[in-house]
């Protein structure tokens, strides 16, 4: 467990007027409006950490790694640094730090102390010249040593750009191997970049679709198991599964968690007719959500839990339709050319994620709830299955390379759409879900 040592860690720095970026008052706090303008990346300076420098350094790595690949931040080399400090409470020399246009300065000091570790930290605003508080300290085990650097980048990039963490946070995966018309699946847990895998099946049969608990502990999934698509729920920890749902010769699949963890709805297909169910977690107890002859799948609730974004082909193409919990006639929200699918709510609320196709492109594309605000974000041969980040913010997604040895690999993109980047995996992956913002 990490725990806050400081209370006194405030951010408000102070900032001349900066290339690229808006204006600001004096004392007003330094911030990245996340928008789709052009945005110049923030300078930062990340010196070597202080300390045990094995650890040390690899933590460094991790934070200007999760700062970076956001592509708000630009690290200045450690070759252009020419004031780097002695000690962790060596006073900062500001002038030589603007010198060479650094805006914000980090330093960190690693202890470690038999299989603990303590990090301690702070942020300095080079323009205004003063350090912001006294900074914050996590304690953690040696082991999960990245953890503690994805919490110090979390609080970096919260207090820089206004936007809630999401580094230190989990995704859900599918691994496939083997060829495309015979893959091979199992189902894989690490963190947001990749790091720590830890598999969650065996490749023994066929498992579809792992969607995250909201507290980060469970894992929905759809399982062939018994000859047909069935709904498994895991415990993340014990890895121990059972049955959600046995339907006999009915097909249960695409399920997803509601926010506060009580419901789950889900696709199920019974006499040849796909509808949209809601049931009780605790109590397996289940009503339908649509009643249509039409084909229904992939829901995914809104925040507050009231409402369902899901995909219906009940006007002759795949389309996106909003329903109440307490069922009634859905709202199409979708009307532009092409196909439409696998609609994901923002956890913020305030867009709604899909796949889209339009001749042969695919792309991933965001909307607002009504459906106003279409904006394409990738295009490509094939790109489907978008997951939102914990602060919804960045959307992760599978892409598709063409070709019979084509291969399915794991993208992440900004709401922006200027920021879209491979997820460094030496092996082939999909369906990923974005878990919560780890405890």
């Amino acid at each position: 467990m990490f725990r806050n040592l400081t209370i006194a860690f405030v951010l408000g720095l102070t900032a001349a007027p900066l290339a690229g970026l808006p204006a600001l008052a004096q004392d007003a706090p330094l911030r990245i409006e996340i928008t789709d303008g052009v945005v110049e990346p923030m300078s930062i300076a990340l010196p070597a950490f202080f300390g045990d420098a094995e650890i040390a350094g690899k933590i460094r790595a991790v934070v200007a790694d999760d700062l970076t690949g956001t592509g708000l931040f630009r690290e200045i080399p450690a070759e252009a640094q020419i004031a780097r400090p002695d000690s962790f409470a060596e006073a900062v020399a500001y002038e030589d730090w603007r010198a060479i246009d650094a805006q914000v300065l980090v330093t960190a000091e690693v202890a470690r102390s038999g299989e603990g570790i303590s990090v301690r930290f702070r942020l300095f605003d080079v323009f205004a010249g003063q350090p912001q508080g006294d900074g914050m300290q996590f304690d953690a085990r040696a082991a999960d040593w990245r953890r503690a650097a994805h919490k110090i980048a979390d609080q970096i990039y919260t207090r820089l750009t206004g936007e809630a963490p999401y580094f230190d946070s989990r995704v859900a995966f599918v691994q496939e191997t083997g060829p495309k018309n015979a893959r091979i699946k199992r189902i894989g847990v690490m963190d947001y970049d990749g790091a720590n895998i830890l598999w969650m099946t065996d490749s023994s049969s066929l498992v579809l679709a792992p969607r995250f608990s909201p507290d980060g502990r469970s894992l929905l999934y759809t399982s062939f198991d018994s000859g047909f698509p069935q709904i498994r729920v895991m415990d993340v920890a014990t890895v121990a599964s059972r049955p959600l749902t046995q339907g006999g010769d009915s097909m249960a699949f695409a399920p997803r968690y509601s926010p506060d963890g009580r419901w789950v709805v889900y696709s199920l297909e019974q006499g040849g007719n796909t509808d949209i169910w809601l049931m009780d977690a605790a109590t397996g107890a289940q009503r339908p959500l649509t009643d249509a002859p039409s084909i229904e799948t992939s829901p995914s609730f809104s925040p507050d839990g009231r409402r369902v974004v899901f995909e219906s082909d009940r006007s002759g193409t795949p389309q996106l339709y909003i329903v109440g919990i307490e069922g009634g006639e859905p709202s199409r929200i979708s009307f532009g050319e092409g196909r439409y699918g696998t609609p994901a709510w923002s956890p913020k609320g305030d867009l709604i994620a899909y796949t889209r196709q339009v001749g042969e492109r695919f792309h991933i594309g965001v909307m607002r709830t009504d459906g106003s605000g279409e904006k394409n974000l990738t295009e490509s041969f094939l790109d489907e299955g978008p997951s939102w980040a914990p602060n919804g913010r960045v959307v992760m997604f599978t892409r598709v390379t063409p070709g019979g040895s084509g291969q399915p690999r794991l993208h992440s993109v900004d709401i922006t759409g200027r920021n879209m980047r491979p997820l460094d995996l030496d092996f082939a992956a999909s369906d990923p879900s974005w878990g919560p913002l780890m405890p």
